[in-house]
This record gives structure tokens, sequence and C-alpha cells, in this order.
């Protein structure tokens, strides 16, 4: 399922307007990130949550040549899922 998919499947859900939905999942994708970008988590009681996590520079290795390169640090996003996705899908 894309974007647009997911769109027209809370429209029909909810009984709204697709522009609505638009409005609704860019709003709430807007909040997520900018809650993460914070340092924040986001939780979704049965579905599942989001957080930052940070990764440590280290060695990696170039497949072509072999030549070790130095990987930078960086903040990651994780997602856990929850009990009830978890469940829903086996």
């Amino acid at each position: 399922m894309n974007k647009s998919e997911l769109i027209d499947a809370i429209a029909a859900d909810a009984g709204i307007t697709k522009a609505a939905a638009k409005l609704a999942l860019e709003s709430f994708l807007g909040n997520v990130g900018a809650t993460l970008k914070k340092g924040g988590r986001v939780s979704l009681v049965g579905f599942g949550s989001w957080s930052v996590s940070s990764r440590a520079a280290r060695d990696g290795r170039n497949p072509q040549t072999g030549k070790t390169i130095q990987i930078a640090a960086k903040n990651v996003v994780k997602f856990k899922a929850g009990a009830e996705l978890e469940g829903a899908v086996n």
C-alpha cells in the first residue's frame, strides 16, 4: 500500500473526503517527524512505537575495493510493533 492508497482507505473508512484524509495523514506524519526530531518518542498502544537511537561511528568496508572506510555517526529511527499489530500479522 502506498500513500495515495492509504489516503483512499482512510477516506472510505472514516466517511470523509480524500482531501480531508490527506490533511489528516500529513498532519500525523508531520507531528511524528517533529517529535522524533526533538528526540521524543511516539507510542500508539497496540500498534507500536517510534523512537530515535544514536548509531556510533564505525569502520566499514567498500565491497568493490575491500578498502576500509569510516562511516559517520548518525541518529536512526526505530519502530517496535505493538502486541495487537504483531497478533494481526501472525
